[in-house]
């Protein structure tokens, strides 16, 4: 996952993309496999959760999620994951500039 996160005017401003191929049962049909897409995203920043997710499979492959917040500080850790149809997770984190 590619984060991008900026604190400005005490309001953080985050840009993801999360790797994913995103399949839905239509195509995964089409394709004679299993479907197969993101279903949870979560953000938290000091161990508070700043967005709690849930997503279907009528998003794009690789898709993109800008969200913002307030409460964090320059240097604070942003950690995102997602959890897809599959059961797999991602985790990511970036540095809030």
């Amino acid at each position: 996952m590619e984060i991008k996160a900026k604190l400005k005017d005490g309001i953080v401003v985050v840009k993801a993309m999360a790797k994913h191929p995103m399949l839905t049962y239509d195509t995964a049909k089409k394709q004679g496999v299993e479907a197969n897409f993101i279903t949870h995203i979560t953000a938290t920043v000091n161990n508070k959760v700043v967005l709690d997710m849930s997503t279907s499979q009528f998003l794009s492959k690789n898709p993109i999620f800008k969200f913002s917040f307030k409460g964090a500080a320059a240097g604070d850790k942003l950690v995102m994951t997602w959890v897809d149809l599959s059961g797999a997770t991602e985790t990511s984190d970036s540095v809030i500039k």
